[in-house]
This record gives structure tokens, sequence and C-alpha cells, in this order.
């Protein structure tokens, strides 16, 4: 299947699973001989297990972190911090987490038929099979109807709706209803704190010839199965802050349910064709607007289908977590939530680039009905007006999870980081009204943050690189993480390109991005993760992050068009990818997202398909084609979005000023690996690529413009004036496009 997956090998773990969503609702289908399984999940079902509490009073003792942290004192520094929450708060004297996605219920259905196996997976409508031997199991996860659609022939057998597996961390209690027809699983949190979610109903309309028996329904024939899962009560802003519930009204869809919610299950058609005909028309429109053919490279190809499919199919009114839309676990890693430090930007860095910005808005509507906890974090911690994002939240935004070694409320690039995307969805869509009405503002807000924050001499401190210690160092806690630099720069810049094109004053911005420290070169010629102060830590290069290439990642910050500078980050990219090819670099393999994203940037076309390569050959299951985060361990969607927008990077490179000529590269970091090859639908800065396609000696291009564009092919270039849609013809020689010729 060209499109999808196909497989002879049975499986009883939900984490080998084909899957089905329509962003809201998720399905896992697996089983093994004699059962079928499908594990239902919820994006919203968060269920409430730890209590949110106001951040850290750090505020008070900032000096005195500052005070340590010049003085080379980063291990009490972060110590400093837990201890001062701990004393507050008898809550923080453990490490707190966040809320965790977990399962809804299994829906099961018992069967004697002996036979072979196949299971397959259709990307292009989401439909998922599965057959053993005579019994046959057909399931997908409607966007317009918002259900997941259930036939079942070939054989009799038993169904049933079982609460999930395992022993929930908070007292729950299941009712189970089996009537004619029906099957119900009540899921009732007795006692759920005040303002959280208070309980869940799995609700199964089953349409056929079916006998309800005391522990289920005995069906046989050709039965429908329609199951919708929904959530009770608030989930979201259920914290001290107040801040309001995110939309339950689907409006990040590209089909929302309606306001007044989605049709009764008694009021959807008992047609499983019409249904899928339905749904498939909406998944099949999201998925098809982009799509790249690569002959050489069938598995990169693929793959780029893969990811895509998971993202969009675990994207609605809520952005994927960790583990996009599906769970079968009550313990999920990192509680399954979303993690703001890399996770979420890997699982959604596809999805303005290949045609689908509207499933952006969804992490917009997060992060805005979250505002009020992001500023009381800003408040107590640092004092400072604006807002601090931190870097794990599901049903809060208050910064509650860190520790004397994750020392994460010393991380304050998150809004600045979202503030990024909020810029990229205006810059990959023209839609100024968004620029003026939702990016703008949170942008805003990010930079008052760091109006305040920033010392007097312009140095972050506190300051964190994620997760990585310097060489030789004892903690995490620093000064001037070149991330934090970066992400403030690459702020400062956007938002002096917003107030341009709104006629606002960008003077105050300009004067911010004046303090800001510039990068360092280190002694051993790489770009330096830590600017530090004075002595400058030493960098480490076996890390699973990269975060100190994050002005490459997406605009180029254009200090990098400095010739010495563009070699350092050269330098440090290979210094992280030559970690990368060991045996020990087992974990987060996003972090290869970071290193391709940047040598795609520089131009080093075998860097960024050697950081593809690792991606695709390690980290995906082949039962599934769904990412993990290690190799072979631990289901995981950001390598879903990750991949795909590598893909993009090496194909196409683009830059949008506030005024002026946007530029598109073509090929920017083309390998040898992929002599020829076809793209299209790729949405850039300014406007879309609508083909390209390239052979040894000649590409080709459609490229149609919101905003005037130079479109450039090695050393030449071209002008697209808004409204076009201009087809550009290149030759290449060599390998070097040297010459246009006449479309």
């Amino acid at each position: 299947m060209d499109h999808g997956v196909v497989s002879s090998a049975a499986t009883g773990d939900w984490e080998r699973a084909l899957i089905t969503g329509n962003g809201r609702q998720g399905a896992l289908v697996y089983g093994e001989p004699g059962e079928f399984r499908i594990t239902l999940s919820h994006e919203r079902l968060f269920l409430p297990v730890t209590e949110p509490l106001p951040p850290p009073h750090t505020a008070a003792v900032l000096s005195e972190l500052r005070a340590l942290l010049y003085g080379g004192r980063a291990r009490e520094a972060a110590e400093r911090v837990a201890g001062l929450a701990a004393a507050e708060h008898p809550g923080y004297a453990e490490t707190r987490w966040i809320d965790p996605l977990v399962p809804a219920a299994t829906l099961a259905f018992s069967t004697r038929a002996p036979g072979e196996v196949r299971r397959t997976c259709d990307f292009t409508t989401g439909l998922v099979t599965q057959e053993h031997g005579a019994a046959r199991q057909e399931v997908f996860a409607s966007r317009p109807a918002d259900v997941v659609a259930v036939r079942l022939s070939g054989a009799a057998g038993l169904l049933r709706l079982l609460p999930p597996d395992g022993e929930p961390p908070v007292p729950v209690r299941f009712t189970s209803v089996t009537a004619p027809g029906r099957l119900v699983l009540h899921a009732d949190l007795p006692g759920c704190r005040p303002g959280a979610m208070t309980g869940y109903t799995v609700e199964c309309r089953v349409t056929g010839e079916a006998e309800a028996l005391p522990d289920g329904l005995a069906v046989r024939g050709e039965v429908l199965v329609l199951v919708r899962t929904t959530v009770h009560g608030p989930v979201h802003g259920a914290g001290p802050a107040g801040s309001e519930p995110v939309p339950l009204d689907g409006s990040a869809g590209s089909e929302p349910v309606p306001l007044d919610g989605p049709v009764p299950l008694d009021g959807l058609p008992a047609d499983f064709g019409r249904l899928l005909d339905e749904h498939a028309a909406v998944h099949g429109g999201l998925l098809g607007r982009a799509e790249v053919r690569l002959p050489d490279d069938r598995r990169a190809e693929r793959l780029f289908t893969a990811g895509r499919y998971a993202v969009i199919s675990s994207a609605g009114g809520l952005p994927p977590t960790l583990q996009g839309v599906w769970t079968g676990t009550y313990d999920p890693p990192w509680c399954s939530g979303f993690t703001m430090d890399g996770n979420l930007a890997s699982a959604v860095a596809a999805l303005a680039g290949t045609g689908t910005p509207e499933l952006m808005l969804a992490v917009f509507d997060l992060a805005e009905a979250m505002m009020d906890d992001f500023r009381q974090n800003a408040r107590r911690l640092y004092g400072c007006r604006g807002i601090l994002v931190p870097a794990h939240l599901s049903t809060h935004g208050l910064h509650n999870h860190f520790g004397p070694v994750w020392c994460l409320t010393f991380w304050t690039a998150g809004a600045g980081w979202l503030a990024r995307l909020y810029h990229d969805h205006y810059a990959h869509t023209g839609d100024l009204a968004f620029l003026r009405e939702r990016a703008l503002p949170f942008m805003t807000e990010a930079a008052l943050f760091y109006e305040d924050f920033l010392d007097g001499g312009g140095d972050f401190v506190p300051s964190y690189s994620p997760e990585n210690t310097p060489a030789g160092g004892d903690a995490q806690a620093c000064v001037n993480a070149t991330m934090d630099v970066a992400v403030v720069r690459d702020l400062l810049r956007n938002l002096v390109r917003a107030c341009e094109l709104l006629d606002l004053d960008p003077a105050r911005w300009w004067r911010l991005l004046e303090r800001v420290p510039a990068y360092r070169i280190a002694p051993t010629g790489e770009l330096a993760e830590w600017i530090g102060a004075g002595d400058a830590p030493a960098d480490n290069h076996a890390h699973r992050h990269a975060s100190h290439l994050y002005p490459l990642w997406y605009e180029r910050d254009p200090a990098f068009d400095d010739p010495g500078l563009a070699a350092a980050a050269a330098l440090a990219v290979r210094r992280r990818l030559a970690w990368w090819r060991g045996e020990s670099s087992d974990e987060m393999a996003f972090g290869l997202v970071q290193l391709g994203l940047a040598a795609a940037s520089l131009g080093l076309a075998g860097e960024a398909h050697e950081a593809l390569t690792l991606l695709a050959t390690r980290y995906w299951r082949e039962e599934n084609l769904v990412s993990t985060h290690n190799r072979d361990a631990i289901f995981n969607v950001d390598v879903c979005g990750g991949l795909p927008a590598l893909v993009a990077a090496m194909l196409v490179r683009s830059s949008l000023p506030g005024t002026g000529y946007g530029r598109v590269d073509l090929l920017p970091a083309l390998p040898e690996a992929w002599p020829s090859g076809e793209a299209r639908g790729l949405v850039v800065r300014g406007g879309t690529v609508e083909r390209l396609s390239w052979t040894p000696g000649r590409v080709e291009a459609v490229v149609r413009a919101w905003t005037p564009l130079l479109v450039t092919c090695g050393i030449q270039s071209a002008r697209v004036l808004p409204g076009e849609a201009l087809p550009l013809t290149f030759v290449r020689l060599d390998a070097k496009l040297i010459a246009p010729l006449e479309a």
C-alpha cells in the first residue's frame, strides 16, 4: 500500500496498534487472534491527578539567584528555588507532574474465527481494517460526525465495552449499561477537585443483529457500532489563576463540530459507507494538500505521508500531545501532555508548510486559554509583566514542574517560541487580521516579560538550555543560554515586522533588541550553546537537544549571514551529529529534527540527509508506522511532525521581511541521494510552491505568491508578484543551477 500500512502480525500491545483519529476522538486498533480490541481516547481526557499550585514566589529572591549564578554557583541557585517552593507549600516537597492523558475505554469483540491475520491502515481515508480469518473489523474516526465508526462482519461473537486496563491513579467509579442496541460506560470521579473534569461517558450505538447479555452484546452478521466519548465538566483553566476553559466548539478543525454540539448518535445514518465517504472527503482533503515523490528514497517519501497522517489525525480542538490523541495506559510517559521545550513544536512543525495551517489554530487556542496562568508565572517567578510559559502543561498553565536538577523555572523561552509559531501562521497565510488580533497581542505580552526580565547589562539570568549541562558542570542553570538569546532576537525582529505592517511604531522593540547579547563562537570553533558572562561554560556535544541552533530552525537569523558565524553553526551541527551516530544516542528523536532543520538552513545537504536517515531508520515501528521517542520504545508523535518538516526544509527555504520582497530558495539542501523527485503543495512564507520537480539537468517549479517574492534556484532568481502563479524553469549542470530558461 503506497499510502498506508499492511501487516500480517497480530499484536496485543496498544503501542503497536494501528491508529485512526479525528483530532478529538482517537482509536488504537489491535488485538490477537480471537479478539479484536479498540482502545478509545479523547483529546480532553486529562485525569485530574495533581492539584495545580501557585508558582513559587522566587521574584523575592531574584537578586540572590542572580548573584549565585554570576558567582558560578549554579547548583545552589537551582536548589534555592526548590527549597523555597517546598517551604511555601508542602506539595512541592516532591516533583509535581501535570495531569495525564488517559484512555477512556476498550471496545472488545471476541470471536472464535480461525485463520490468517491481516491488518491495514489507509492513510488517505483513515480506515483501519483487521481480519482474523473470516472475521473482519473496519474502523475510522469521523471528523464531520465526531464519532468512531466500527463495522464488524464475517463472524459471530461477543461485543463488550470495558474500562481501561490497569488501576487509575485516582478513584474512578465505573458504571456499565447494556441494552438492546446500546453499550454505555460511565466514569465518575467522586473526589475530583473543584473546577476539574467530573467524569466521562463512552456510548455505543449498535445497529444490526445484537442480543443483550449480562456482559455485553452477542452479535452476528454485519453490525455497525458508532462510538463517542464525552468528557464532563471543565478540563482547562482549573488552577488558582482561573483561566477560561479552552473553547469546546472545535473551532480549530477543518470541519468544526457545530456550536450546539455534534449530532446525537441516534441522528447519524446507520450507513458505514456513507459516513466513511463524508469523512474521507475531509480527512483526505487535508492529507492530500501536500506530497513528495522521491524515487530513490521511498522510505522518506512514505514516512512523509505517515507522519502527516498521524498529526492530522490527532490535531483537533487541541494540538497533539506527546502521544497525539491516543493512549493505552494510566501512566503515560511524561503524562503525555504538551511539552513546550521541543516536543510540541516538533509535532506541529509541518502543519503550516504542508498546507494545513488551520490545524495550527489549536495551538493558539490552547495558549490563549491559559494566559492568566502565564501572567501569574511571570509575576510570581520574576516580578515581571507579560507571560511565562512552562515547559509542561495540560489542564492548566501554572509553572509547577521543576526541581534542583531539571531547573525549569529558569527556562524563559517558552512564550517567545510560541510567538514564532504565531508569526509563522501569518507568514504562511497572509492573514493580516490574525496578525493584528491574535499574533501581535501575544507577541507583545511575550516581549513585555523581557523588557522587565533582562538585567541592566542585557543578560538572561537565570537562563537554561533545555536539559543540557555544560561540560564539567554540575547543574543546568546558567547565564545567557544561546537559545534564550536567539528566541528573543527572533521575537523582537518579528514584532518590528508586525509593527511595520500594521503602521505601528516599532522603536521600543528596536531598543530592546539592542540590549540582547550577541552570539558567541566557542574557542573550539563551533557556535557556543552558552554565551555566558565572563568565563563562559564549555560546550557539551553529547546531548539529545540542540537548542542553541534555534536561530536556524525557522527564518535564519540575519546574524548568520556572517560567514564566520555560519561556519561555526555548521561545525556545531557536525559535532552534535557525530554524537548521534553512536549507540548511546538512542533517545529523544526530535533532537535530530533540530539538527536537520539547522543543516538545511545552512545548505548542508549531506548533514540534513544524514539526520533524516537516522530519524527514518531508528524511530519508526514497522507494524503501524508511528514514530517512537527512543529506538523502538515509547509511542510518540513528535517525529511524525518533525520528519515531514525536515523533508520540506530540504526542498524549500523561505523568509518574509516586513516590507519589500520575501525570499524563497528552491532545493537549498538537496542531497545527492535525491537526484530526481517531485513535491506538490509546499506552503512557504509569502506563497505556495504548487509544484516542484527536478532531474539531474532541470528544475521546474510553479510558485504562487500573495506578497512579492524573490525565488532563487542556485545562483539564478526570478520575481513573482502577488496574485501570480508563475512557472519557472532552471537548467542544472554538474548538480549546480546555472541558468534559467524561459517558462
